[in-house]
């Protein structure tokens, strides 16, 4: 691939010492958006020590342009990089059919809760805070790439309810035939929720179907995806799906037509 500027590609082992060294087992590629050279080395070192491909950009342009070009297997995102901020980056990857699966992971020095909440309804699977452990950050990496490598054992392909249609073959959610546009993590909560009617499920259940056990995610980011869910229908002019709140313990779907 070419290496154009503001943008370099590392792979495992480059750079390493004796001749004969061990060089990591390639474990998927990362896409790194950050314009602090220092963050960015310090993820990049880590990141390929433990066997990962790296792709660093640095500004919102090139970020866009590597993730159709590279097809990474997980992006971190800084918030404040040139061109594009992180925010802007989010959206359009998660609005793109071919990028929205891709998890990615925001690395940022925006602590406050409302920049969290923020990165998780933009479509955010992770969010990191500088200063952060790179062990740490490399777990998280390899969890949501975990994540976004469903096994589909013992999930119905088609499920419907009422006027409510889910075909996890197409990845389509449809209500009274039109198509309602969802993100991966939505897409699975919602077909999650209606494979079983009536069952009531808690957040921890969900963020293990959901996001894995092996993750980082905190309970309120179930809220956070169902209230975005909910939203799009309603922004559609549709019929919310029965989606129910079971106050202090989950979610539960039942078939208001039944």
């Amino acid at each position: 691939m070419n290496v154009a500027r503001g943008v370099t590609l590392l792979t495992p082992g480059r750079g390493r010492g004796a001749e004969g060294a061990a060089v990591p087992e390639r474990l998927g590629r990362v896409l790194v958006v950050e314009d602090e050279r220092d963050v960015a080395e310090l993820i990049r070192y880590n990141l390929v020590s433990e066997g990962y491909e790296v792709v660093l950009a640095t500004n919102g342009t090139d970020a866009l342009r590597l993730a159709r070009e590279s097809h990474p297997d997980v992006i971190l995102l800084d918030i404040m990089v040139p061109q594009l901020n992180g925010w802007e980056i989010c959206l359009r990857l998660k609005q793109d059919p071919a990028l929205a699966g891709i998890p990615v992971v925001m690395v940022t020095g925006r602590v406050a809760e409302e920049d969290k909440v923020l990165g998780f309804e933009l479509g955010a699977d992770d969010y990191v805070t500088k200063p952060f452990s790179p062990r740490e950050l490399v777990a998280r990496v390899r969890a949501v790439a975990r994540r976004g490598k469903p096994d589909g054992k013992g999930k119905k392909a088609h499920l419907k309810a009422g006027d409510l249609e889910i075909d996890r073959h197409r990845f389509e959610v449809r209500m009274k035939g039109t198509l309602v546009e969802l993100t991966p993590k939505e897409f699975e909560l919602l077909a999650t929720l209606v494979g079983t009617p009536g069952r009531v499920f808690g957040r921890e259940e969900l963020l293990d179907i959901v996001w894995g056990r092996d993750g980082f995610v905190e309970p309120r980011t179930v809220d956070v995806h169902l209230a975005r869910l909910r939203g799009k229908f309603l922004a559609a002019k549709l019929e919310e799906p029965g989606v129910e709140t079971v106050r202090g313990v989950g979610y539960r779907f039942r078939d208001l037509r039944s």
